[in-house]
């Protein structure tokens, strides 16, 4: 995947890359991007992580995320799902 930084330093993805990982059409993808169900943070890496940055896309339970080196190249990638909490059934919170 090729990932850029735009002037202010944020990080620029390819959509039609993303809808593909996320295993959706790229039209699907800029539509849920547009309904605001595409959620995204960047995290800087400390300690032994220091020089690295995750980035993570959600889309409902599904999690895409990429571990990035210094020079903003992917070194690791994964898709999760996220499973909700279990149900309790003794009625209590």
């Amino acid at each position: 995947m090729r990932i850029e930084r735009d002037g202010n330093g944020d990080f620029i993805l390819d959509p039609a890359e993303l809808a593909q990982r996320f295993g959706l059409a790229p039209q699907d993808f800029r539509r849920q991007q547009e309904q605001g169900l595409v959620k995204s943070t960047v995290e800087k890496g400390e300690g032994e992580d220091a020089g690295t940055s995750r980035l993570s896309l959600r889309i409902g339970n599904r999690i895409w995320r990429a571990v990035l080196d210094g020079d903003d190249r992917v070194i690791r990638e994964e898709l999760n799902i996220a499973r909700g909490a279990p149900v309790r059934r003794d009625g209590k919170a």
